[in-house]
């Protein structure tokens, strides 16, 4: 064992990462002896460590079988191949090598086991439909169709392309749009050299039972990237092209990386193999390759490694739909998408209170002390906020709910207000000032406390009038100079590629069993029929999924004991509620509408918009 591992001037830092480690992840470390089972104490996803540079570094002194970097952490683990490659990789790492960003020492440390997380990415099964074909052409194919295509003669490179080289046969297609121009197709068509591959893939599509409907392309583009470059994930344009998508790899292996809300697939594309992505890997899962310069792979014995990238050579084989897409993959269609933001609200004013009575304020009498048993902990910008003021000053909660904001200031006069019963039972319980109200007649006097605060309520409002009713609310009874803070649900999750909490909760679908499946697609057909009770018609929203639409229903689902042997089942457990999600800059275009107040700033905060703003004098 390496004499750095028990030395003294190392003890105080191990012994504060091993607690971390062991309080969150509920494993113990190894005092004694060895086990293939190794952790770097001080470096981890949280410090710009990545799988490349573990691996490439690790490697080096002994083989890894799986290597677990878990989300926004400072440590990492390893399972080595071997008791031997780990204390091999110990002796020589711990307390010496320097990796990550910062080029940190990094420490390193035995344990029992590794903590409990999903399956490598390699262990899963890939996207249904992905096939890959090894060897689809020969090498002389290879050549042939690279002295056709001449990638070495394209010298305008677009910049916004990262400088790849780029070209297209039979249709351009334009990138930024991810789509082509049917009226203007190219002088030249696909490379001739390419044809023989269409019978090729048609009998292996009979011969293997292959689902998908095969055309011979009209379009394709060729890209050549260099090591280190990339494309980033997207998918197909669904109205654009048929099904399925061809991707011919050349030159080089490369690693292609499937993304499905929160589920990854990393696929290694062989030279000269063919990579057919039809049904739900073409539809549902975006594609891309990151642009590094090594890739991690699995060899065939199991365990992981790294593989330097050389120039690649890429052939896309599309064909041209004529019409809208008609799959039954709602997420990334655009198709779907379009009809859906080009369909008018029809919630007109003289439904809208009636909306809200059934499908939010009954709703939240139903599931406050459930709703409020899943709500704790005050966000850290809210608290930052409500921090800010001095001692001895007046907060308004507008919509406090359990009350979880009239405490995060003591030294203020705290009050809240609610609509809900329920939630005002609970706040009582626990001693806070509160009382009954609709946010958009609040009865305070104009003008009387410092600071306000409405933290996801006014999305609930069902009329843009009704919600600028509830800003102007906020603003009349600040005094002048006081301070307001909103928070309202965002319409897109996913914003500056960081997924918010919200959607980080959705749980891997490959791991339901079929049976699972039918019974979830059961539940949703059951929940629309429960929306048509809703006042106005609505679409159901899939939880824990991207919003397609601005105005929605939203379940809730309280678990009880029968739900809980049944969990599937709706009984009188799964409540609708009303959400008006909001758009960017949405919120900021409301407060620009009200008199006398002037906007601090505005941010995202974990799929929120949220806007502070100020009471003129």
């Amino acid at each position: 064992m390496s004499p750095n591992y028990h030395s003294r001037k190392l003890d105080k830092k191990q012994r504060r990462c091993l607690a971390i480690i062991h309080s969150e992840c509920k494993i113990e470390p190894l005092t004694e002896g060895v086990s293939k089972y190794v952790a770097i104490l001080n470096a981890g996803l949280s410090t710009g460590l990545t799988e490349e540079v573990v691996l490439e570094t690790a490697e080096k002194y002994g083989k890894i079988n799986r290597l677990l970097m878990l989300p926004n952490k400072s440590y990492c683990f390893m399972e080595c191949f071997s008791e031997e490659d780990a204390e091999n990789i110990v002796n020589s790492m711990n307390g010496i090598a320097e990796i990550g960003q910062k080029g940190a020492v990094v420490y390193l440390g035995y344990f029992v086991e590794l903590p409990s997380a999903e399956d490598s990415n390699w262990l899963k099964p890939v996207p249904e439909g992905l096939i890959l074909i090894n060897d689809f052409v020969s090498e002389q194919e290879e050549k042939d169709i690279l002295a056709a295509i001449k990638t070495e003669d394209v010298t305008d490179v677009d910049a916004a392309l990262k400088h790849r080289k780029v070209k297209h046969y039979g249709y351009e297609f334009i990138y930024g749009l991810n789509n082509v121009d049917h009226n203007q197709p190219l002088a030249n068509g696909i490379p001739k050299e390419c044809d023989p591959f269409w019978d090729r893939l048609h009998e292996f599509s009979i011969n293997q039972g292959c689902e998908f409907e095969w055309f011979t392309p009209d379009q394709l583009t060729v890209n050549s990237y260099e090591p280190g470059q990339g494309i980033p994930p997207h998918v197909d344009t669904h109205s654009a092209f048929l099904d399925p998508i061809l991707s011919l790899s050349l030159e080089s292996d490369v690693v292609m990386e499937f993304r499905k809300g929160l589920e990854k697939r990393s696929v290694l594309l062989p030279r000269r193999s063919l990579l057919v992505m039809s049904g739900e890997s073409r539809y549902d899962w975006t594609h891309g390759i990151t642009p590094r310069i090594l890739d991690v792979v699995m060899t065939t014995h199991g365990n992981l490694t790294t593989q330097r990238r050389s120039k690649r050579t890429s052939l896309t084989f599309r064909k041209l739909r004529k019409g809208p897409c008609i799959c039954k993959f709602p997420t990334l269609c655009d198709t779907k998408i379009n009809e859906l933001q080009n369909t008018e609200s029809t919630i007109d004013t003289g439904k809208a209170a009636l909306l809200e009575e059934v499908n939010v304020h009954k709703v939240y009498d139903h599931i406050a002390e459930h709703f409020s048993e899943t709500r704790h902990s005050p966000w850290p910008q809210v608290t930052e906020f409500l921090k800010s003021f001095p001692k001895g000053s007046i907060l308004l909660d507008v919509g406090c709910g359990n009350g979880k904001y009239l405490n995060c200031n003591p030294g203020m006069l705290n009050i809240g207000c609610d609509r809900s019963c329920g939630l005002l039972k609970v706040c009582s319980s626990l001693s806070y000032q509160t009382f009954r109200c609709d946010c958009i007649y609040v009865p305070i006097r104009s003008s009387s406390v410092d600071g306000c605060i409405s933290i996801a309520v006014i999305h609930h409002l069902a009329t843009k009038e009704r919600r600028l009713m509830a800003i102007k609310e906020l603003a009349r009874i600040l005094r002048p100079s006081g301070r307001g803070l909103i928070y309202v649900w965002a319409k897109d999750q996913n914003a500056n590629n960081k997924k918010s909490s919200y959607l980080r909760q959705n749980k891997s679908v490959n791991k339901q069993k079929t049976t699972e499946m039918q019974q979830r697609q059961q539940t949703q057909q059951q929940l629309e029929e429960q929306a048509k009770e809703s006042p106005v018609a609505l679409p159901v929203h899939t939880n824990r999924t991207e919003f397609l639409q601005q105005d929605v229903l939203v379940p809730w689902k309280i678990k009880s004991a029968s739900s809980q042997q049944q969990p599937l089942e709706i009984e009188q457990s799964t409540f609708l509620r009303y959400y008006h999600v909001f758009e960017e800059n949405e919120l900021e275009s409301l407060l620009e509408e009200v008199p006398d107040v002037k906007l601090v700033r505005s941010y995202y905060d974990q799929g929120n918009h949220c806007a502070i703003f100020e009471k003129l004098a």
